[in-house]
């Protein structure tokens, strides 16, 4: 298992590292992957905090097939995941019609590489936020609400505070995926050098005739992908302690 990144690690040409994450091709690529990490964030912790609480407090007939739903992406090939996107909201989508009408179009967007990698990390934060709200012991949640406190004071200043490592966690798994994302954005976004083509997709555009860019490219995303375990292992991922109010 160590013999490829040892390899990734001993070829890459570490003397014109700096010289090479310089060239546009590669800041372009670092951009857009940033630009879609980041807005495929926002969308899990605006869709995934609400509705992994809907899942792990709310009674409702069919939740564990929702559940099962939400969870699809992180078992579907991804670039199955980009021909669904594509099926819904491309030009012959259900919803194509509808948004060109708007004066939308998505497919081949920077918005596409947005909506791609929510697709595929938004399981990573529901499921991580889920067990941490099962877990939670309710009764600092009712002693909040015996003082006074709205069910939405409550969630901000209670559950969340309590959860936060789960929170933590669970946005950093999701950023990460999304920043890795390949599949999906391929076959729903494409690879427009400045527009959709990500660091993965950078990597393998460019990988015969710029080995150097690639192996420069891929050692930022082994960088990235392994502070983001090693953090996640020594800190937030730890034995949660009983929270004690003072």
């Amino acid at each position: 298992m160590l013999l490829p990144l040892v390899g990734l690690v001993i070829r890459a040409p570490w003397g014109d590292m700096v010289s090479t994450l310089r060239q546009s091709l590669v800041l372009e690529a670092l951009g857009v992957s940033l630009i879609a990490s980041t807005g495929a964030l926002a969308i899990c912790l605006v869709v995934g905090v609400p509705l992994a609480w809907v899942l792990a407090r709310v009674e409702f007939p069919g939740r564990a097939l929702v559940r099962s739903l939400v969870l699809v992406p992180m078992v579907l090939p991804p670039v199955v995941g980009g021909v669904a996107l594509l099926l819904a909201f491309g030009p012959r989508g259900l919803f194509g019609g509808a948004l060109e009408l708007l004066g939308v179009t998505l497919p081949f967007t920077t918005a596409a590489t947005v909506m791609a990698a929510a697709f595929v990390s938004l399981p990573f934060l529901v499921l991580t936020v889920e067990a941490a709200f099962v877990a939670l012991d309710e009764q600092y949640e009712d002693v909040a609400e015996t003082l006074g406190g709205s069910p939405w004071h409550v969630f901000r200043t209670v559950t969340l505070p309590l959860c936060r490592p789960a929170l933590l966690s669970g946005a950093t798994l999701a950023w990460a995926r999304a920043l890795g994302e390949f599949g999906a954005t391929i076959t729903f976004a494409g690879s427009i050098a400045g527009v959709t083509q990500t660091m993965p997709l950078a990597v393998y555009e460019i990988l015969p005739t710029n080995p150097d860019g690639a192996l420069t490219i891929s050692i930022v995303l082994l960088v990235i992908s392994a502070t983001v375990i090693v953090t996640l292992r020594s800190h937030w991922l730890s034995p949660l302690r009983n929270p004690t109010i003072s």
